[in-house]
């Protein structure tokens, strides 16, 4: 009789710690802290020319919140807004162009206070390594210079910006049946790079990271709309606290200096 007291008795404090510790779990499980460490995968849709600045603040901060995955998509920055105003599921947008971005606060698809402008850039124009005939934008008008590269003006900003400069510098007339149009800045390099063209328009950021062409001449900033990439979160975003941190992450002193790195300018 004793023994089955006994573990009754046993049976009866085992019941009473697991239900204890069921409690404690839905208790933790439901606290705000709790869910600030569930898995959360952000989509962050970015102009193309910013990809290898944000390829490496993406290392950084996934390392600092294992629980974000950060998924870009990269792109110009055109085509990039038309598909947030279709419906496609992103939580921020990184344009190159300020236009494009005011498109989407007007279309009440991102906040005014959840916006601003981050960064500027620069116009630059870029000739292949090997290539030594052309100097300066006006060079672009001689006979024997063949193709150039822009991204499509109606889409890619920097293509936008190019076709202003060389308006506004008198020699658009005279280039523009060699123009050869581009998806975005990085296809604009590479055309660049590879030599299917003698020379193309690109921000200096892209240039940059590139070791097989030449910065030859950059474009007056009076030739052209001031080149500014506002970031802003998307309303609609199922991951807006996640969102809104990693917003806030892009404004911190130390990514700032990584986007100064890569050729940006800072506000």
């Amino acid at each position: 009789m004793q023994k089955r007291f006994t573990f009754f008795s046993i049976l009866f404090f085992l019941l009473l710690f697991a239900a204890a510790c069921s409690n404690n779990e839905s208790t933790d499980q439901s606290s705000p802290a709790s869910k600030t460490r569930e898995n959360v995968e952000l989509t962050i849709s970015a102009a193309a020319s910013l990809k290898d600045a944000l390829d490496s603040i993406q290392n950084t901060y996934q390392e600092e919140h294992p629980e974000v995955r950060l998924k870009f998509n990269f792109g110009a920055s055109g085509s990039l807004q038309q598909q947030i105003s279709q419906g496609a599921p992103v939580d921020l947008f990184f344009s190159a162009a300020e236009d494009k971005f005011d498109l989407l606060v007007e279309a009440g698809n991102i906040a005014k206070e959840d916006g601003l402008d981050l960064l500027g850039n620069e116009l630059v124009l870029v000739v292949p390594k090997e290539e030594q005939s052309i100097k300066h934008f006006e060079d672009l008008t001689k006979t024997e210079i063949g193709k150039i590269s822009i991204g499509t003006p109606e889409t890619v900003p920097a293509g936008k910006y190019a076709k202003e400069s060389l308006e506004k510098m008198d020699i658009w007339k005279d280039v523009a049946s060699k123009v050869v149009y581009a998806k975005d800045v990085r296809q604009v390099l590479s055309y660049v790079e590879t030599g299917n063209v003698d020379a193309g328009i690109v921000y200096k950021t892209d240039a940059l990271v590139s070791d097989k062409v030449e910065i030859v001449s950059a474009a007056d900033p009076a030739t052209h709309t001031p080149i500014i990439y506002p970031v802003g979160i998307i309303k609609d975003s199922k991951h807006y606290e996640a969102a809104k941190e990693f917003y806030n992450y892009l404004q911190s002193d130390d990514t700032l200096k990584v986007f100064e790195k890569y050729g940006f300018t800072t506000k």
